[in-house]
């Protein structure tokens, strides 16, 4: 039996990509492209670009944790809203508030596809 959407998303949210970078690719369509309005402005990544940005983060992270607290699905479109807290290198042991996300997620062949974020 196949996942639903909502529980794709939330499957993959759940993953510490950090430990298990690996999984990523299970999760991101071949022509996946994330439209990203951060703090830092807007950004455009595809599918290298966030395998990439996630390799980055393993050299500042031991662990990544995501607390989800929105979760809505309409079709093969889902919403999250979540909080994402990280072990740092620096720090072993302290968990701590990295940033918060709000992200609408199209899927297609059962993986994320189009992604429009907000941080």
């Amino acid at each position: 039996m196949s996942k639903t959407p909502k529980e794709i998303v939330k499957s993959a949210y759940e993953v510490d990509l950090i430990l298990n970078l690996d999984e990523l690719v299970n999760y991101l369509h071949p022509d996946i492209e994330l439209d990203w309005s951060s703090s830092f402005g807007f950004l455009k990544k595809d599918f290298d670009g966030i395998i990439s940005m996630f390799k980055e983060m393993t050299v500042s992270f031991e662990s990544m944790r995501c607390d989800i607290s929105h979760l809505l699905a309409e079709g093969d479109t889902v919403t999250i809203r979540c909080t994402f807290y990280a072990g740092t290198i620096e720090n072993p042991g302290k968990e701590e508030y990295f940033a918060h996300f709000i992200t609408i997620w199209e899927l297609k062949d059962d993986k994320l596809y189009r992604g429009y974020q907000i941080s």
